[in-house]
């Protein structure tokens, strides 16, 4: 009998929200998963945890933006195919961090890149870009023809990387390609995002607390996904057979202040009651409102977001609870 051999996968920044749906999404399929964080002797990986799958997965210390530790995890783990998720993935603290932003996103990008250019058996790669790169959409959904206006360091920084992967794909045939995510939710979200910090807000007053909920702008709306639905299509781009970049998102925007609302509703409680806006957390440019057109992924992929924004409040309290 012919042993089938099992596709390997390195999933660069596994520790976060989407390393960890990818990974166990891709043990489901039967793969041998390889995952990266800076510090894989010393970090916890609670969210691996959380999922049930730490013992299943293979974990490697590497830092994007230093190319040896790039290129020794590569070649450790021999991988099919390679998931950038890796760097800094907060807009609001790259306007505090925007060299450290920069650095982790696009140099961490480049390096990929030119490591997986100089291997003998060249891997299939993937990169998570972000709708932030399009800034406002002026209310129209931004699809893969859309050109990109970023408004912090992070977008710049994705901005940046979403055209190193064009031109290593046409420069050098590597199948590189981009998947540009709009907003997506879980409960592995830490709290420093801000539907997490709204859930976790009216947990806590529902169960006697006092604090107020502290936000910045209430009126920009934003493309809520759900995060397990979004690493599908991470895969799927890397099963077809041309590398081709794709808008993912649910197509539907709403507003922060009804995104607060409808958390609040869930607990039996007025949102207004509890919620301060304070001007010192706006951000120096925010995007008043953001979506996306999937069309693209749904016609060649067969992708389709089936959960929107209200259902992904109610499935993040649910999970929690």
């Amino acid at each position: 009998m012919t042993n089938i051999k099992k596709p390997i996968a390195l999933i660069c920044g596994i520790s976060g929200q989407d390393g960890c749906y990818l990974a166990q999404f891709l043990l489901s399929k039967g793969y041998i998963v390889f995952g990266t964080s800076r510090d894989a002797q010393g970090s916890s990986f609670t969210n691996l945890v959380k999922l049930g799958i730490k013992n299943q997965v293979h974990l490697l210390s590497m830092a994007p933006e230093d190319f040896r530790s790039v290129l020794v995890a590569l070649k450790k783990s021999n991988p099919d195919e390679v998931y950038n998720l890796a760097g800094q993935s907060s807009v609001a603290l790259s306007f505090e961090l925007p060299a450290e932003t920069i650095q982790s996103i696009t140099i961490g990008t480049l390096n990929i890149l030119e490591a997986c250019r100089m291997l003998e058996r060249r891997p299939r790669i993937y990169h998570s870009c972000s709708g932030e790169c399009f800034g406002d959409t002026l209310g129209k959904p931004a699809n893969e023809f859309t050109p990109f206006h970023p408004m912090s360091p992070y977008a710049v920084a994705q901005t940046s990387a979403y055209w190193l992967m064009n031109n290593y794909r046409d420069a050098y045939g590597l199948f590189a390609c981009t998947g540009i995510l709009f907003n997506h939710e879980s409960p592995l979200r830490p709290e420093r995002f801000v539907t997490q910090k709204i859930i976790q807000a009216a947990k806590n007053i529902i169960r006697g607390s006092n604090d107020q909920l502290i936000l910045g702008r209430l009126n920009i709306s934003r493309d809520w996904g759900w995060a397990p639905e979004y690493v599908k299509a991470m895969w799927l781009m890397l099963q077809q057979d041309a590398a081709q970049d794709f808008v993912i998102s649910t197509g539907t925007a709403i507003s922060l202040e009804d995104f607060v609302r409808a958390v609040f509703e869930h607990f039996g409680l007025d949102w207004r009651d509890h919620v301060i806006q304070d001007e010192r957390l706006f951000r120096p440019a925010d995007a008043s409102i953001s979506f996306g057109n999937s069309k693209k992924a749904e016609k060649l992929l067969g992708w389709k977001a089936q959960i929107k924004a209200g259902e992904v409040a109610r499935k993040m309290i649910i999970s929690q609870l």
